[in-house]
């Protein structure tokens, strides 16, 4: 099963985040796959949405414009389709 924005999510596991100056590199030891976080604002959203019941919740917490979260959505979703991110629960 997929995880939904509306969903408490968290970042898997098996997954490490590695700082970078443009924001941090993850990589899932379970698939070996390796994905670029563009920026540090993603950086944050990432590492917060395990203490929010959702992804709203946690752009409604961070200092992310509301004009951004579309994108910072978007992101998100794309993360949780690639199993970067997993459902909490």
């Amino acid at each position: 099963m997929s995880a939904t924005l509306r969903e408490p999510l968290e970042l898997h596991p098996d997954v490490a985040l590695r700082p970078e100056p443009f924001g941090a590199l993850a990589y899932h030891y379970g698939t070996r796959r390796l994905t670029f976080l563009r920026s540090h604002d993603l950086v944050d959203l990432v590492e917060s949405l395990g203490q929010h019941r959702s992804v709203d919740d946690a752009l409604a917490a961070s200092s992310i414009e509301p004009r951004r979260w579309p994108a910072f959505r978007s992101a998100v979703s794309s993360l949780a389709g690639s199993g970067f991110l997993r459902a909490r629960g």
